[in-house]
């Protein structure tokens, strides 16, 4: 698994952007896929899940996703839940140690937060409509409820797909545009005519900034272009790949 540093030199807290190595599963899904949804093996996604609950110091009921819906809906973890009860949700927040919260993405972009001195951490799953959409900021508001403060939390970027892989068409650039004009700067031309280039981590990192995060780190991976690393739903999608694994990116509070 892959870490932040800013996130790695807190005490009581551990974290992980798992990347596709260290599982059981094979063929597409080689091998540590975590996703819940895919059409891996159950048995396979259950023991890459479980290795990653060990690596992140909890158990392996204790690793918790939501089902994801691209939303800006955030939701507070107090105990495990089974995998079929998954809340529908894009952001998991928690203040209960032993819990670690997680997201699970193949393109989109992970975000972990931390508040150490209130011990309350938190997951989002930013893709461009939830990062649209507020997801960043129903993380953070979501942890302000639990007795964190903006002003105090740490905020990490994981690999996610980046600019120069993320084509995407003139509709959505209007979107971003119409909900903020500001946010045409992460847009840049594509080599195909009518086409963008979409830079999602420097727009979730400006959407976290101008909530008030002032930690803001970016691993800087991406998950298109190292194929050996990452999965990548837009990847697979153009080499016609029948499905795609997904990553976990996931925090905990822990006793050290």
């Amino acid at each position: 698994m892959l870490e932040a540093a800013s996130l790695s030199a807190l005490a009581g807290i551990r974290h992980g952007f798992f990347t596709r190595a260290g599982g059981v599963s094979g063929g597409l899904y080689a091998s540590l896929n975590g996703g819940i949804g895919s059409n891996d093996s159950p048995a396979h996604v259950a023991e890459n899940r479980a290795r990653m609950a060990a690596a992140l110091g909890v158990g392996a009921d204790r690793l918790l996703t939501a089902y994801q819906i691209h939303s800006p809906n955030a939701v507070v973890a107090e105990a495990p839940w089974a995998p079929d009860a998954r809340p529908r949700a894009d952001a998991v927040v928690t203040r209960v140690p032993g819990l670690a919260v997680g997201v699970t993405t193949a393109d989109c972009g992970p975000v972990l937060l931390a508040d150490p001195r209130a011990g309350v951490v938190g997951a989002a799953h930013a893709g461009w409509r939830g990062a649209l959409a507020g997801v960043l900021e129903a993380a953070i508001a979501a942890m302000e409820g639990l007795g964190a403060a903006r002003a105090r939390m740490l905020a990490a970027l994981g690999p996610m797909i980046r600019q120069r892989n993320y084509e995407v068409g003139a509709d959505l650039v209007a979107q971003f545009r119409a909900a903020d004009a500001g946010s045409a700067r992460f847009f840049v031309p594509a080599p195909r005519a009518g086409r963008s280039l979409f830079d999602l981590a420097g727009y979730a990192a400006d959407r976290l900034a101008r909530a008030g995060i002032g930690r803001i780190e970016d691993l800087g991976r991406c998950t298109y272009a190292e194929a050996e690393t990452f999965f990548s739903y837009r990847r697979a999608t153009h080499r016609g790949e029948a499905d795609y694994g997904r990553h976990v990116s996931a925090i905990a509070l822990v006793a050290e």
